[in-house]
């Protein structure tokens, strides 16, 4: 699988990485067998990126997949996860909880070191303080040792110029802002490339929105939006395609973006993602796509407070 350089980390990064938010059932039951195959053969087919947060299953992401991660060794994968929001409404990033959270967290993974931690949706809280006191904690584990690189992540694509104008940061990781509906983090590229700042992109099909898969009761998709999609979704089944491989092939022909993390629990899932990577992308059906897509075009919705939010057009 295709490697690329994580900004000035020195890091290489397949282009997909396995996203473990299913792991804390965030989209629903699992199988812990077959959660466990998923892991393995994903690190069989050049996955070498795992992502992960005490949030996702409040823990349970973390502690399952410590349980699989036993069975490999350590120089097989990196691993990323993040800390600061620990519940739906509950977050913490006073220097403390960081350093509690970082040894928590390499416990569950049973690992002595962790390649990359994040600031967890840093715009559900005044991003005054992830300047001066978590990240600065974060650098302290950092040469301690603990952690390899630092970053942060998040939905609106306010914070990440926010924080890169007061401080430095290894990695950022964006999510449902690089796909066929939004490329509102393509635009911001050019930044933070010129910060050298490693790029992560996360959620190619926007939470489902952009698959046959029916969404989630949680998803914030206006009627529109939802209708606009549907109509897309059903012009790459008239061309014999899922939509999703559409989705998935756009975000990955960006090589600016070091990698897409996809939430994965299913062998079945790893292996169609693999294949879909390797296939070559549709530039006609992805022209049609994006036309039908065009009204919706980066459109967002508004998540954390207020001040943290993109500004609408």
């Amino acid at each position: 699988m295709e490697r690329r350089p994580l900004g000035k980390t020195g890091l290489e990064l397949a282009v997909l990485s396995f996203g473990a938010s299913p792991l804390g059932e965030e989209f629903g039951r699992i199988d812990l067998k077959e959660s466990t195959r998923a892991v393995h053969v994903a690190l069989d087919l050049g996955f070498n990126f795992i992502d992960t947060s005490p949030f996702y299953g409040r823990g349970m992401s973390e502690v399952l997949l410590g349980l699989i991660l036993r069975e490999i060794p350590r120089h097989r994968y990196l691993l990323g996860t993040k800390l600061g929001r620990y519940d739906v409404a509950h977050f913490d990033f006073r220097a403390p909880r960081v350093r509690e959270s970082v040894d928590v967290s390499l416990h569950r993974l049973g690992v002595d070191y962790l390649d990359i931690v994040l600031c967890h949706d840093i715009e559900f809280v005044d991003m005054a303080q992830i300047v001066e006191e978590t990240l600065p904690a974060l650098r302290q584990l950092q040469q301690q040792g603990k952690v390899r690189f630092v970053g942060i992540s998040g939905y609106p694509m306010h914070i990440f110029r926010y924080v890169l104008e007061r401080t430095d940061l290894d990695v950022v990781l964006s999510y449902n802002h690089y796909t066929l509906q939004n490329t509102m983090l393509g635009d911001l590229v050019p930044y933070l490339k010129s910060r050298g700042v490693g790029i992560l992109n996360a959620a190619p099909f926007s939470a489902r929105l952009l698959t046959n898969l029916p969404l989630p009761p949680w998803h914030k998709a206006t009627p529109e939006v939802r209708a606009t999609c549907r109509q897309a979704a059903e012009l790459c089944r008239q061309r014999g395609v899922d939509i999703a491989q559409l989705a998935l092939q756009f975000t990955l022909s960006n090589s600016d973006l070091s990698t897409c993390v996809v939430g994965i629990a299913r062998e079945e899932e790893v292996r169609k993602l693999a294949e879909w990577a390797d296939l070559p992308l549709d530039r006609e059906l992805l022209q049609a796509v994006q036309q039908v897509l065009r009204p919706i075009h980066n459109w967002f919705y508004l998540e954390g407070r207020p001040e943290n939010n993109d500004p609408r057009p």
